[in-house]
């Protein structure tokens, strides 16, 4: 829901108000982790690589959908991760899309026994296109124009750059964290306006609320709760809902929608499916539109693909950075 807001910015192209755009958002946001927060660069064995992909509201005309790749890798040695991040997403029939490709960097730090910090940053690269040959102005439909008149916008691009920071703690059962996203507040106008993309608050958490392991160290049931809480400019959302998982399925139910919490009251209700194996995790989800928008949407479609490198046996990895206990979905 969040993400849709975005469509307001092809409204600025034939209205002479401001408009201000939001970031696409993900229900499977730990399993795009270093899209919810840069502190999650590096937090695997090794090497991981994630791809994700989003169809949201497949019934509405034109499309929105978004797409990521994320690569990191841990360096325990020096208790560091890092990782490249790359975001696309196009919204409308006139093709509106956005391209962010970031550098990721991730430090953790043991309070004591039991308790981790780990702070990150996200450098990053903010690109906004337009096909405007898509789009159709008024005054191609009228003879006599509009009062004020509109005319198409001289640049089909937008270019710039940003900057996002991140925290999180945690203890082997865990995890609370926050990001902050566009703290250099890139321009997103095709006039030279003033337009700027707001800057994006996260703060998302959980615990296990049962586990069971064979070998010391591999789940094999797990039980979570967690939530994500984000807002942006006059937008508010948040995600909270259980995952249970019996190896190697994992099966996750959310609700979006908590009053006060979500601007838009009752939103949807997402379930998820997926197969976790020690290298592979794929997961499916399906958001179901419960707003006064039922029945118009098609709701949305989610498809995430995990697949973790592990080449080196534990028993000859010098050091191991400590794995946060959230979900991989």
């Amino acid at each position: 829901m969040l993400k849709r807001n975005i469509y307001l910015l092809l409204l600025a192209l034939t209205i002479s108000a401001d408009c201000f755009s939001q970031d696409p958002t993900f229900s499977q946001f730990y399993a795009n982790q270093l899209y919810l927060a840069p502190s999650f660069a590096g937090a695997t064995e090794e090497y991981r690589l994630g791809i994700n992909y989003r169809n949201q509201w497949p019934a509405v005309p034109g499309v929105f959908h978004t797409y990521s790749i994320a690569f990191d890798k841990a360096m325990p040695n020096f208790n560091s991760g890092i990782g490249v991040l790359a975001t696309y997403d196009v919204a409308g029939s006139g093709d509106l899309s956005t391209t962010n490709i970031g550098l990721l960097y991730s430090y953790d730090f043991q309070i004591n026994r039991e308790w981790h910090i780990r702070p990150g940053i996200n450098f990053k690269f903010y690109y906004l296109g337009l096909d405007i040959y898509k789009l159709i102005f008024n005054s191609q439909l009228t003879g006599s124009g509009t009062v004020p008149s509109i005319y198409p916008p001289p640049f089909e691009s937008v270019a710039d750059v940003d900057f996002a920071t991140s925290a999180v703690v945690y203890n082997e059962m865990m995890w609370a964290g926050f990001t902050l996203d566009h703290l250099l507040v890139p321009k997103t106008s095709f006039y030279g306006d003033e337009a700027t993309v707001p800057m994006k608050f996260n703060f998302f958490g959980g615990v296990q609320l049962y586990k069971k392991t064979r070998l010391r160290t591999k789940f094999r049931e797990v039980l979570s709760v967690a939530l994500n809480y984000q807002t942006q400019a006059k937008f508010h959302q948040t995600d909270v809902g259980l995952y249970y998982y019996r190896d190697p399925l994992i099966f996750g139910l959310w609700y979006r929608g908590i009053p006060f919490l979500t601007s838009q009251a009752g939103d949807a209700i997402i379930g998820l499916v997926g197969v976790k194996t020690d290298q592979l995790h794929i997961g499916y989800s399906y958001d179901f539109t419960v707003s006064n928008l039922i029945g118009s949407t098609g709701g949305a479609h989610e498809i995430s693909i995990v697949y973790e490198f592990t080449s080196i046996s534990l028993g000859t990895q010098k050091r191991r950075i400590r794995a946060i206990p959230c979900p991989e979905f």
